[in-house]
């Protein structure tokens, strides 16, 4: 029996983690240093793990740490229990065509954060703190005083101290444009956008019956001297920007245009909506637009892209009063108010600081995730190295639609131009996102698989799109 202990101690020590106090929680480290293991092939499918209290001894920890760290890697398909035999590594699974879904801007799975326990004392604070009747009954439009205060306190590194009476709270940025079309415009009316823009817009501007017309841009974004003749051309309702690593270009204009564009908006008398989601996740953005024509620009800031979509929460920044009143009306018309649970989730994380920790952590994955892009797709890497997706041009050999096709038949998900376009399409690119995948080992494949497309000339077969 005591050789039998000593053959599982040898085996153990093999793939036992040293744990550091600035490494993240135990658990978690635990969970990775078994899937290190299964990768250097130190544990193998079908070994036999240590039982919990053993190994709780042997790395002084207490036993709930262990049971955590054997959850996480049960989550992770690493172990699967077998009844009083015991505890042993899992076979891999095999999934039978999984598609690797680049498409969907979503932010990335932070390494180091517990998500689950994060979410649990979120809820948990929230339920002590607040009446849960008051939580599962209608509220009042554009969300409470303590909402608003943390929205203010969320956009303080844009605008620096704010008054949150100027704040609205809803569901979501792209409810929130949809409102703001509703308010600030007519059927038939124009709306100004960049050639390449967010497909929302697109859809929300056709549902309602205005026109998108497209502005010229360039490396920087929209051009000046394109916006003012359209100004005067089409006298439109509303612009829309997105300045700060721009769906899809990934552009973040700088300072000077900002404004340039800012002050075209105040001599034609036209307002902007500025879309700004990923603001937080830029190295060093510009201030926004908003800063430059305060009177003139009304300011969208997400918590879909920085944090998680799930949350369902918009900071809107609209200084006039009256068009405030009319905001809420057109979003009362399909959005009662967002849901008062995550709204008060979203409260509790940005006023305790767990949103930062989260935001942080999402923000290096990311870079991370550019940098691992911008080495396997070398010199097509079309992204700023910040932010949640890369716009790649492609060879002259293959068109979008054709590459998006073929990258399908390849398990492989992208988004072509003709998505992002308010005119007709001129751009040969497609959109790649780097946060859907949550393994980052899934994401280096794909990137691998789509580059090894992008090398080759199209084959017949990839030539017909359906």
């Amino acid at each position: 029996m005591s050789q039998l202990k000593t053959i599982q101690d040898e085996h153990l020590a093999i793939w036992l983690p040293r744990l550091a106090a600035n490494k993240g929680p135990r658990f978690l480290q635990i969970a990775d240093a078994l899937q290190a293991a299964l990768a250097d092939g130190s544990l193998a499918p079908g070994d036999r793990l240590p039982p919990q209290r053993q190994l709780a001894a042997q790395l002084g920890v207490d036993l709930t740490t262990i049971t955590r760290a054997y959850d996480e890697a049960r989550r992770r398909n690493l172990l699967e229990g077998r009844g009083a035999r015991g505890t042993y590594v899992a076979a891999p699974k095999v999934a039978l065509n999984a598609i690797l879904d680049l498409s969907m801007n979503t932010p990335p799975p932070p390494a180091g954060v517990d998500f689950d326990d994060m979410l649990k004392q979120g809820l948990s604070q929230v339920l002590m703190r607040a009446d849960s009747e008051l939580l599962m009954t209608y509220h009042p439009g554009g969300g409470s005083d303590s909402d608003r205060m943390a929205g203010a306190q969320w956009l303080a590194p844009m605008f620096g101290q704010l008054d949150a009476r100027q704040l609205l709270v809803c569901p979501g940025a792209q409810a929130a444009i949809a409102a703001l079309i509703l308010a600030l415009t007519k059927p038939g009316d124009a709306i100004l956008a960049e050639p390449m823009s967010y497909p929302g817009l697109l859809a929300a501007a056709n549902q309602f019956g205005r026109r998108l017309i497209a502005v010229e841009a360039d490396q920087h974004g929209m051009l000046p001297a394109m916006l003012e003749q359209a100004c005067r051309q089409h006298q439109p309702a509303l612009v829309y920007l997105n300045p700060t690593l721009q769906n899809p270009t990934a552009i973040t204009m700088p300072q000077r245009r900002r404004k340039e564009l800012a002050g075209i908006a105040q001599r034609c008398k036209v307002r902007i909506i500025e879309d700004d989601p990923y603001w937080l996740l830029a190295d060093a953005p510009p201030p926004p637009l908003a800063a430059f024509a305060p009177e003139q620009v009304i300011y969208i800031s997400t918590l879909s892209k920085c944090l998680t979509p799930g949350l369902r929460v918009a900071f809107v920044l609209l200084r006039d009063p009256l068009e405030r009143e009319r905001f809420l009306a057109a979003l009362r018309s399909f959005a009662l108010m967002v849901a008062p649970l995550t709204a008060a989730l979203a409260t509790q994380w940005i006023l305790d600081g767990s949103a930062d920790r989260l935001m942080a952590g999402i923000r290096n994955e990311a870079r991370l995730r550019h940098r691992m892009a911008r080495d396997i797709l070398a010199g097509r890497y079309g992204g700023s190295g910040d932010g949640l997706h890369v716009w790649l041009e492609l060879p002259a050999y293959w068109n979008c639609a054709q590459l998006a096709h073929a990258a399908a038949s390849c398990g492989i998900a992208v988004t072509p131009a003709q998505a992002f376009a308010t005119g007709s399409v001129s751009v040969n690119a497609i959109r790649i996102s780097l946060g859907s995948i949550k393994d980052r080992g899934h994401l280096q494949a794909g990137l691998q698989r789509l580059s090894q497309l992008l090398a080759r000339q199209p084959e017949l077969h990839d030539a017909a799109v359906v």
